[in-house]
């Protein structure tokens, strides 16, 4: 039975309590009336100062892998957004020196400039002090290998503790991935070569195509040891990965990365939630890690006052939060990157998925 930590409690996270909870969350939404409260503009700090409740950032287990990760983790892409390269890295390492050890990344991110910034971050001794993750867009054997070895030299590291199989947002991806010549087979020898740790998987489309990428896997054999996917206020109501998706990778003891806690951005649009909240409802659902964009000092400071002030919610508070989310979150107007080709980076750039060139 998988336990998680949530900040200084133990907390017992059995699929059947999971979903017994989250059902009783969303009756209790269903009848209650909203209660919308402003929200803080996206590129503009949260103003609650909240008594922190930890006084370090708390971490969790990776499912089943053995490891431990900080409860927040460093969005990998927005460190491309970063103008100045030397403020970059000193933000990495300010996030690290306050006790964020999951760093996100993906090879295709920025044409490459995340991975090597983070790669120059993480040098000067950061580097043991994280649990580093990058993803690969490669279906063929032969592109992901080409992207693996890229994503080390860029990153500046012999060996990457998570590489996931980036973007599963189509029907067909699971069968090509675990073809023969597929991706997944130079993941294995990539793991058995000592390249990288362990393996996992993300997408943002629809739930359905990552209970099918779980399904083929089980058909050949092959555990997950990772899955990340949105998980915020919003999902609870619309194509829900929290509701399809969460139990089954509880049930599995896979580690839970949950991203798009905000929405990318588009969430606090709806006047009905604050980003404080949003935050701690992603870290209320049995997640190993919430990885956040990170980009300004004030992005660290909103993410550590998270973590720091972060206790379990009551079915109580979950409703009220799920009330208020559920009229904006009807058609998914608000997660664009489950109704739209705006966040598929693989759609437009096709190419990826078959070579190795930016």
């Amino acid at each position: 039975m998988p336990v998680a930590p949530i900040g200084e409690v133990m907390v017992d996270l059995s699929r059947r309590q999971f979903v017994a909870g989250t059902s009783a969350a969303l009756t209790i939404a269903g009848c209650a009336a909203a209660s919308p409260e402003a929200a803080e503009p996206e590129d503009t700090e949260v103003n609650e100062q909240p008594l922190p409740r930890a006084t370090s950032m708390p971490t969790r287990p990776l499912g089943k892998t053995g490891e431990r990760v900080s409860a927040i983790g460093l969005g990998g892409y927005h460190l491309g957004n970063i103008r100045d390269e030397q403020a970059c890295i000193a933000l990495v390492r300010d996030a690290i020196d306050r006790g964020v050890t999951f760093m996100d990344n993906c090879w295709d991110y920025h044409e490459g400039e995340s991975e090597q910034r983070m790669g120059k971050a993480l040098a000067d001794g950061y580097r043991s002090k994280v649990f580093l993750m990058t993803k690969l867009d490669g279906r063929t054997k032969q592109a992901a290998i080409a992207q693996i070895d890229q994503s080390l030299k860029r990153l500046r590291t012999d060996v990457i503790d998570l590489m996931q199989i980036h973007e599963i947002i189509r029907m067909e991806d699971p069968e090509r991935c675990f073809a023969e010549g597929g991706c997944v087979e130079a993941l294995v020898d990539a793991r058995n070569a000592g390249k990288i740790r362990f393996v996992g998987f993300t997408g943002h489309k629809d739930p359905a195509i990552h209970l099918r990428m779980l399904a083929v896997a089980d058909e050949n054999g092959f555990a997950f040891d990772t899955v990340q996917m949105p998980l915020n206020v919003m999902d609870a109501h619309y194509k829900s990965f929290e509701k399809d998706v969460l139990p089954v990778l509880v049930d599995k003891n896979i580690g839970v990365l949950g991203m798009k806690c905000l929405g990318a951005g588009e969430i606090l649009k709806a006047n009905t939630v604050t980003a404080l909240e949003c935050i701690h409802y992603a870290m209320n659902l049995p997640t190993s890690v919430v990885i956040t964009g990170i980009e300004s000092r004030e992005r660290l400071d909103q993410a550590m006052r998270a973590a720091l002030s972060f206790s379990p919610m009551d079915p109580d508070a979950v409703a009220a939060l799920l009330a208020r989310t559920r009229e904006a979150a009807q058609r998914g107007e608000l997660e664009k990157f489950k109704t739209s080709t705006k966040h598929d980076g693989t759609t437009q750039n096709p190419h990826w998925l078959t070579t190795a060139e930016p």
